[in-house]
């Protein structure tokens, strides 16, 4: 149940890319994002729904405990209102699976999480070996840009990318020129509070919108530094963060 540390490059992540030379505004954005608990754990979890990631997957995801403040990469199936969902256990199966994709489709028979899906949220079980617990979500926040472009709540998308101080979430907003990041928030894992927000004060409003999967628009790139993700420039662009000792905050590279 512990999260683990995830960083790809964009060149490593080209996999997971849809093909660009059709307009990314289409959009292919649909999430939900849910509060509640894992037995006696509080949670945030956050899915997103596709009609195929590759290899049979249908859903990815994000979520994390409260207590630890780590993401965990979720990939799975769903069929109707039920979903099955697996954990993603280390860097080698993030890239077999989630990066570069899997050759062969995904089994998801023996996975973690088994969710039914309500209007209102979700129940289900977390089973792993000896360990069985009762799930128990409620709906908070959603965004679809598939079609006119819906956010409900504050859409906050807890990115795989994270370092063993900080994990980052980004806020998605529907501005004038569409949906996208408006800002991303540096979150400590000890304080469990929100200690850096950077916005993106992009009119076209590509911030976090080119990587199929919601949740990879932001990536590690090293142990302090990261990369935001943007839609736009034919194939997308990336901007970098380094986290400076001095002053406690990430700031933008230039190279």
């Amino acid at each position: 149940m512990e999260g683990i540390e995830m960083g790809r490059g964009i060149v490593a992540a080209v996999g997971c890319l849809l093909l660009l030379s059709q307009k990314a505004f289409a959009g292919w954005y649909q999430v939900k994002n849910y509060e509640g608990s894992i037995g006696p754990n509080p949670v945030h979890l956050s899915l997103q729904r596709y009609d195929g990631f590759g290899s049979g997957i249908t859903v990815e995801g994000s979520y994390f405990y409260d207590a630890k403040q780590s993401p965990i990469a979720l990939y799975g199936k769903a069929e109707g209102t039920k979903l099955t969902l697996c954990e993603i256990a280390d860097d080698k199966e993030l890239d077999r699976v989630l990066v570069m994709g899997s050759k062969t489709p995904v089994d998801t028979a023996r996975c973690p999480l088994s969710l039914d899906i309500s209007q209102s949220g979700a129940t289900g079980t977390w089973i792993k070996g000896l360990e069985k617990f009762q799930v128990v979500l409620k709906e908070v926040a959603g965004l679809d840009d598939t079609a006119e472009g819906r956010v409900r709540g504050i859409v906050e998308i807890p990115f795989w990318a994270q370092t063993a101080a900080h994990r980052f979430a980004g806020i998605f907003t529907k501005t004038e020129a569409g949906i996208c990041m408006t800002k991303l928030q540096v979150i400590s894992k000890k304080t469990k509070k929100a200690v850096q927000s950077i916005r993106f004060d992009d009119p076209d409003c590509n911030a976090g919108m080119l990587m199929t999967p919601i949740y990879m628009n932001v990536q590690k790139q090293g142990e302090e530094i990261i990369s935001v993700n943007f839609r736009g420039g034919g194939t997308g662009y990336t901007v970098e963060y380094g986290f400076s000792l001095k002053t406690k905050k990430y700031r933008r590279l230039v190279h």
